[in-house]
């Protein structure tokens, strides 16, 4: 079997979902017996790590403070309110080991949790002062909820190959260890346990290290619900799709498992309390909305009903809609039907796909990616549901052409003027900049600048 090239699709850290939780930056899943956010002993961060923790998260606190960051939320609120807005600008998956300048991303810090919170802080001021577009800076630190995970399906078997030993962004040939229905059958929902004792230290660590410099608050994990995703890691991606051609009905017994794999998951995740509508990143794009929770949430555990579902299948893109929906929305809507908002679709071109996607009730939002025809999305997918634009991240791959990039931005800005839709830019999966930073700092600026002229 041939390399397959896969990037993982993780955000950030606080999305979760078919059977793994996203790890910050970007990245492929993995599925061995875990626990979330491990703490270390009270004194794990030095004082000079505190000082140099406290003034990050001063200067963090101040960009915070800023009026754009209101103005850009409350446009983000009002396109996914289906509002005829100026589009919002988003970048994510970032090839940080690329960005430096000047040693302003080098880390300072001599434990490894006080460089965790460093990168944090860093990141922030770096993209504020280089490629802002319309980010969003939080007003608080924020501690991820800490749970124990069992392993309910086996861990990937792989071989790999790198081209830049700094990137995470690698080749990959799968092991097919999912091609019987004993194998299959084997499967089990993992066990998920709420660490709430680890909560309190992660929250006295955080808040102990930056002093008041910045509010310190606990926060749940938001749904990446990708099953095929995690299949074709478990099995290669040529041999998913010779078993859609040929053996459908074990493809249909693989899809009911991962299902009520998935299914019970989440509502673990619901019952221990693990679920959160705050969450500041939609998989790399804003997710700041009017809608979320549901009325009637009361201020207790969230439900799946208060926070968005985001699903994809990226492997389905060379098959046809109506497979597309056999083998996945048909699946997946039992889980995308109990959230409030819905977002499917990420690299795969869904142009095509829009027909099937409108027929589910609360989805809101669509990918159309660089592979995808964007005129005719734009045309099918109309004011109803917002247009999440994913321009070709190859533009920042080697040498800048600002033109390209203006022609690309403004086929999007004039097709979706043209069919009344909300729309929203986001650049990510950047597997390499070239280790130019300023390819990043001119296509933003070049985006900036064309929308500029349009509104």
């Amino acid at each position: 079997m041939a390399m397959e090239n896969r990037q993982g699709a993780a955000s950030e850290g606080r999305d979760v979902g078919s059977g793994q939780a996203a790890s910050e930056g970007r990245g492929a899943p993995t599925q061995a017996a875990r626990e979330t956010a491990p703490a270390p002993a009270q004194d794990a961060i030095t004082r000079g790590d505190r000082e140099l923790l406290r003034e990050l998260a001063k200067a963090c606190a101040e960009l915070a403070a800023h009026p754009a960051n209101r103005k850009r939320e409350r446009r983000i609120r009002d396109m996914h309110g289906l509002k005829p807005v100026r589009p919002p600008v988003w970048l994510d998956e970032l090839p940080w080991h690329e960005m430096d300048i000047d040693g302003q991303l080098a880390e300072r810090c001599e434990t490894e949790r006080g460089r965790e919170m460093e990168r944090h802080f860093r990141r922030i001021l770096f993209r504020w002062k280089y490629f802002q577009a319309d980010m969003v800076v939080e007003d608080a630190f924020y501690v991820p909820k800490s749970y124990d995970e069992s392993a309910g399906v086996p861990g990937i078997v792989e071989q790999t190959v790198a081209t830049d030993a700094r990137n995470n962004i690698v080749s990959h040939r799968y092991e097919d260890q999912l091609d019987t229905d004993e194998k299959l059958e084997a499967l089990q929902p993992p066990r998920i346990a709420a660490r709430r004792d680890r909560d309190e230290l992660n929250l006295e660590i955080a808040a102990d290290a930056l002093n008041g410099a910045m509010p310190v608050r606990l926060r749940g994990h938001g749904i990446y619900y990708a099953p095929w995703d995690q299949i074709s890691t478990l099995r290669g991606v040529e041999n998913c799709l010779i078993d859609i051609a040929e053996r459908p009905e074990f493809i249909h017994r693989t899809m009911e498992k991962f299902t009520k794999i998935g299914l019970s998951r989440l509502e673990q995740m619901e019952a221990e309390g693990l679920l959160d509508f705050r969450c500041q990143s939609l998989h790399c794009t804003p997710p700041y909305t009017d809608e979320l929770p549901a009325k009637d949430y009361d201020g207790g555990k969230v439900r799946l009903k208060d926070v968005w579902f985001r699903g994809m299948a990226q492997i389905l893109a060379t098959v046809s809609p109506a497979q597309r929906d056999e083998f996945d929305l048909q699946y997946m809507r039992r889980i995308m039907d109990r959230c409030a908002l819905s977002y499917y679709g990420c690299c795969e071109p869904l142009h095509l796909d829009i027909p099937y996607l409108k027929k589910i009730p609360n989805m809101r939002k669509i990918g159309v990616s660089p592979w995808a025809d964007v005129a005719s999305a734009a045309e099918r997918i109309g004011g109803g549901y917002v247009f999440a634009r994913k321009p070709n991240p190859a533009m920042v791959a080697g040498a800048f052409d600002a033109e390209a990039v203006r022609r690309e931005t403004a086929e999007t800005i004039e097709a979706c003027m043209k069919n009344g839709c909300p729309y929203e830019f986001v650049l990510k999966d950047i597997s390499t900049a070239g280790y130019r930073p300023q390819n990043i700092i001119d296509w933003t600026d070049t985006v900036m600048r064309t929308i500029d002229s349009y509104y």
